[in-house]
């Protein structure tokens, strides 16, 4: 049971507005509010008056149900009405609503409950989205912060101050609100898979993890090609990448046959194992999502005869997002934002964000 703030804002209100998530379904399942109590931070935990958050595939994912097997539409647009959603969160527990949704948090801490120390008030933070305290830090088990927990998608949210990072740079709020989940999936993906100065595909390279990728492997000396679609070449070449191939194209005829060290993909679809075709023996191919669909076809020959691994990732271990936090303040990565909205217009962002018409991240922002 939460117990009440210790130290605080003394103007901090008993309400808010928020967003919640009423079921598993399509946009008339999202409710803007503005009588939402305000969370109270318990003992280990700090509340944070949110100032923006970014909107990510996951929120979507969560609302239609997409992570439940039982659903078998191929894409995230809408709710199957005909799922059981039977194991509809990442967790694989069933979602309990009404809940607030938003994996990205950037803001400031306005009150700690018991054990955090006052000074923390007043610092501007993000937060890691996979939170590993609530779990005994076991590995790979986490709660995700808008699915298992209430997020970002309010004027207050609350987090564990372990897991909760002060950010010392000179980016605006929204900058940093666009990172935490995107940045630290790229990051996370690029750490268990070993990148270094080696050879990389990175598909749907225009998106929030993408073009997160694509920075975050040209920092560690990579050679990157991108897969986007071509409205977008210039923009990923401006974030770094070596050379940029058409989405839909054949990769292995574009790039040749065994060429490659790693391919990162978060596109899936039924072409998914074609994929495989640019790695040399022993390479890697790693993947933390599937826009395109999660089912397809592999012929396991491709992948013993050629030694290969799969690497599929969720889970966020120890470093992952100290890392992340240490690129930002050293200034070695920066985000790019395409547009912002208003808390109040989060379906127009989402309806924004399905339609893929941007390069970058899109934020929400509370009143």
């Amino acid at each position: 049971m939460p117990t009440a703030m210790t130290d605080g804002a003394a103007d901090t209100p008993e309400r808010m507005c928020a967003v919640l998530l009423t079921g598993h379904g399509g946009f008339d399942r999202l409710e803007y509010r503005t009588d939402v109590p305000v969370p109270r931070p318990g003992a280990g935990e700090v509340l944070i008056q949110v100032a923006a958050a970014g909107v990510n595939n996951t929120d979507i994912n969560t609302r239609t149900g997409w992570y439940s097997k039982a659903t078998k539409a191929s894409d995230n647009t809408s709710g199957d009405a005909a799922a059981s959603y039977d194991g509809a969160s990442w967790t694989g527990a069933q979602l309990r609503f009404p809940r607030i949704q938003g994996a990205d948090c950037c803001g400031h801490i306005v009150a700690v409950g018991e054990g955090v120390a006052r000074s923390r008030i007043g610092e501007r933070v993000i937060v890691a989205p996979l939170l590993r305290h609530y779990r005994g830090m076991r590995p790979f088990e986490a709660d995700t912060l808008g699915s298992e927990l209430d997020g970002a998608f309010a004027q207050y949210t609350k987090a564990p101050s372990a897991e909760t990072y002060r950010v010392r740079c000179g980016w605006s709020s929204v900058e940093l609100g666009s990172m935490p989940c995107a940045y630290a999936t790229a990051e996370n993906m690029l750490q268990r898979a070993g990148l270094g100065s080696e050879r990389v595909l990175v598909t749907g390279a225009s998106g929030g993890v993408g073009s997160a990728t694509v920075q975050l492997a040209k920092r560690r000396g990579a050679h990157v090609t991108a897969q986007t679609s071509a409205s977008k070449k210039a923009a990923v070449e401006a974030l770094g990448a070596d050379e940029v191939i058409e989405r839909g194209a054949d990769v292995v005829a574009r790039i040749g046959a065994g060429k490659l060290d790693l391919v990162v993909d978060v596109v899936g679809g039924e072409s998914w194992s074609r994929l495989l075709g640019v790695l040399r023996k022993g390479g890697r191919y790693v993947c933390s999502g599937a826009i395109a669909g999660p089912v397809g076809p592999l012929d396991l020959r491709t992948l013993y005869l050629r030694d290969l691994a799969l690497i599929g990732c969720t889970y966020q271990g120890e470093g992952v997002f100290e890392s992340l936090v240490s690129y930002i303040e050293r200034g070695e990565i920066r985000p790019v934002v395409a547009k912002t909205y208003p808390l109040a217009d989060i379906v127009t962002a989402q309806s924004d964000f399905l339609a893929k018409r941007y390069t970058g991240k899109l934020v929400l922002v509370p009143p």
